[in-house]
């Protein structure tokens, strides 16, 4: 077995792990402070709408001997807007331009055929208008509040209302962070990145309802043992989920880093940008968001109930009690905090001897 299977199928065995629950305050404020730079860099320099929702047209040329830069230079001339140029596989260039109206875009198809030296009838030009770029917003923003209604629903059924709310803070981070680095590095934002946005939620949810399920199996009948709290449980859960929920991100981050860096970047493909930055950043996120905000967010919304306090007395006294006879105290592997755990059970131990 590969060194990585075996660190899986120990801490799905709960020999070894790391207490991601104990320091769930540490990844809540990682979160915050990430959403906050999210929330800034969109409410300061906003989204770079794509033509889609803005309207404009965009021209396609044959072969042409001008460069990318002076193509930029010849259309934004032409039209007095800015400019996106692209140079296509072909050798011609794709120029898009916004807020050109009807009559504005065959002035400038004109301009452009006699700058360019291409015939005017070679250049095909196709206008976008703003209400159709605003029936897409619509219709998006439409299937989001039903994709989370509908996941909300479905979670408060197959777990519980407290799973619910938070996978739905988790998806609600995963979108804040994705559309808060479009804003960031000023990538278009196009009908491809609306899909993207919501292929992401998707996947998101699968990674967290694994753990999830983990934990439900893992909490039953919880209240009728004295060995585990549920934080410390809900952090096996975790555990034993770990390299899984690695291993399907790396591969799934794999083909999507090489359309972002070497199909826009190095390639020159930028329309794969589109897409790809969305699926990239938001798949990242929410495997973050599965591990680190999901879950511990299930604890303290769980370890609120008396039955989660009340258990919680009743494993601490246990191992007070088994520390004070000296015999050997079974703090759960990956338990939450197991060191000040047991300080915390030996000092009430301590305090009700002296009582």
């Amino acid at each position: 077995m590969s060194k990585l299977g075996d660190l899986g199928a120990r801490l799905y065995r709960g020999e070894v792990g790391y207490d991601f629950v104990g320091k769930r305050f540490l990844w809540y404020g990682v979160s915050i402070l990430i959403t906050i730079t999210a929330i800034v860099a969109l409410a300061v320099q906003g989204l770079n709408m794509g033509i889609e929702f803005k309207g404009g047209a965009v021209f396609t040329t044959p072969k042409a001997t001008a460069s990318v830069a002076r193509t930029t230079e010849i259309a934004e001339k032409a039209s007095g807007h800015d400019a996106i140029v692209q140079e296509l596989g072909t050798g011609g260039m794709r120029i898009q331009i916004s807020g050109l109206d009807t009559a504005a875009a065959a002035d400038v198809k004109k301009d452009l055929a006699a700058e360019l030296k291409v015939p005017a009838a070679d250049i095909n030009a196709d206008l976008v208008g703003p209400s159709w770029g605003e029936q897409i917003a619509n219709k998006a923003w439409t299937g989001l509040a039903i994709f989370m209604v509908l996941v909300v629903i479905y979670l408060a059924i197959a777990f519980e209302w407290r799973m619910a709310v938070a996978a739905l803070i988790a998806l609600i981070h995963d979108l804040t962070i994705t559309v808060g680095v479009y804003a960031l590095v000023g990538f278009e934002v196009t009908p491809g990145t609306v899909i993207g946005l919501l292929t992401i939620l998707g996947y998101s949810l699968y990674d967290t309802v694994v753990v999830f399920d983990g934990l439900k199996e893992g909490s039953k009948d919880i209240t009728k043992q004295t060995r585990y709290t549920f934080s410390e449980i809900a952090n096996r859960s975790i555990n034993g989920t770990l390299v899984r929920s690695i291993n399907t991100t790396v591969v799934a981050l794999l083909p999507v880093g090489a359309l972002l860096f070497i199909g826009g970047g190095f390639l020159g493909a930028g329309m794969l940008n589109d897409i790809s930055l969305s699926l990239f950043v938001g798949l990242a996120a929410g495997a973050y968001s599965s591990i680190f905000i999901a879950t511990p967010l299930v604890v303290d919304l769980k370890e609120r109930e008396p039955a989660m306090k009340a258990l919680k007395k009743r494993v601490l006294a246990k191992r007070a009690a088994a520390a004070a006879k000296g015999e050997s105290v079974d703090e759960g592997q990956a338990s939450e905090g197991s060191p000040q755990v047991v300080a915390q059970g030996q000092a009430e131990g301590h305090g009700r001897r002296r009582r």
